[in-house]
C-alpha cells in the first residue's frame, strides 16, 4: 500500500476500478512480517494505493 502497510489475505474479486476485495486478511505495519498482524477480515483495498500484489499458488 502506498503508506507501508502491507496486506495478506485471499483475493476474491476485483472492479473496473482495479479496486479488490480481500478476505480473511491480515495487517502488518511494516516489513517484517514477524511482527504481530491485525486481523481486518474482509477488507476493500482501493486501486489507487496498491502499490504491488504477489499470488502463490
Amino acid at each position: 500500500m502506498t503508506d507501508g502497510r502491507i496486506l495478506i489475505g485471499s483475493f476474491l474479486c476485483t472492479d473496473r476500478d482495479a479496486n479488490i476485495i480481500l478476505g480473511l486478511c491480515a495487517e502488518y505495519l511494516s516489513d517484517n512480517l514477524d511482527l504481530e498482524a491485525r486481523t481486518l477480515g474482509l477488507v476493500m483495498v482501493p486501486g489507487r494505493h496498491i502499490v504491488s500484489i504477489h499470488l502463490d499458488v
